[in-house]
Formats: C-alpha cells, sequence, structure tokens
C-alpha cells in the first residue's frame, strides 16, 4: 500500500472581526482538506507576517484598521516577491465599486462572507480544490465572485 501525506495548506486569514474568525476557524475545521490557519487582525500585522513567511492563500477582509484591504492589496500586487500567493478577497462588502477594485487589482477571487458555516465550508472546498501551486488562478470577470451579488 503506497500512503501519500498530503501537504497541509497554510492560509493566512486577515480578519479584524473575533466572531468572523471564529466561524472561518469552524469551517476550516470542516473541510476535507489539511489546513494550517493563522490570522492577521489589521493590515499593519498582515504586512509584517507577509515578510516572514508567505503562506500558501491569503484571504484578506477589506474592512480592517490600521491599513485596510484595498491598500494590503495593492501594496501586495506591488511587489514581486508575491507575484505568486493567491489573495482572496473574503468581505461583507458587496458593491461593484470594490468588487471592480479588486478584480482590477489583482486579487484572484472576491468571496462575499457566507451566513452559515456550510455555505463557508463549500466555499473553501471550491477554493482549496484549486491548484494554486500550479497555475495561479484568474478567472474572468463573470466568476471572480463565487457567490451572488
Amino acid at each position: 500500500m503506497n500512503l501519500v501525506k498530503e501537504q497541509a495548506t497554510n492560509i493566512l486569514l486577515a480578519e479584524d472581526d473575533d466572531d468572523d474568525y471564529y466561524v472561518f476557524s469552524l469551517a476550516v475545521q470542516e473541510v476535507s482538506y489539511t489546513v494550517v490557519l493563522s490570522r492577521a487582525e489589521n493590515g499593519e500585522i498582515l504586512m509584517k507576517l507577509l515578510d516572514e513567511k508567505t503562506p500558501d492563500i491569503l484571504f484578506l477582509d477589506l474592512l480592517m484598521p490600521c491599513q485596510d484591504g484595498r491598500q494590503c492589496l495593492r501594496a501586495i500586487r506591488s511587489n514581486q516577491k508575491y507575484d505568486h500567493l493567491p489573495v482572496i478577497i473574503y468581505s461583507s462588502l458587496t458593491d461593484l465599486v470594490n468588487v471592480e477594485y479588486c478584480y482590477r487589482e489583482g486579487s484572484n477571487l472576491f468571496v462575499i462572507k457566507p451566513t452559515t458555516i456550510g455555505e463557508l465550508k463549500d466555499m473553501l472546498e471550491r477554493i482549496l480544490s484549486i491548484d494554486w501551486k500550479k497555475t495561479l488562478y484568474y478567472p474572468t470577470k463573470a466568476k471572480f465572485v463565487l457567490n451572488k451579488l
């Protein structure tokens, strides 16, 4: 029998809201992938953590103190060091102005925060099923937002 150990996916969640982080962590425990979850409580902490170690996937909230998600996205995409970092916007904002900004600035997907852990788990399963190491996925604008506006 040949057993291949699944390598853990390191996810960094930039999220200032404790409840949103807690719900995200519960959903991560339910997915069929091995995930190591860490957190940045604001944009300044996020940028420091990225300098120390780049995660496999970054989930980025837009509404954060110190440096908001829009500023972080612009800083990340202007640094070649992070060219291969998947940046998934994870926000409660649903307006087209923010969606368009994030698409234009180079985020890979836009996830509107689901209302249930089950919906979040399903969303995470879809995201984790993408082979991010093989190719950085940039969907068409029509497939950029994973859940409906």
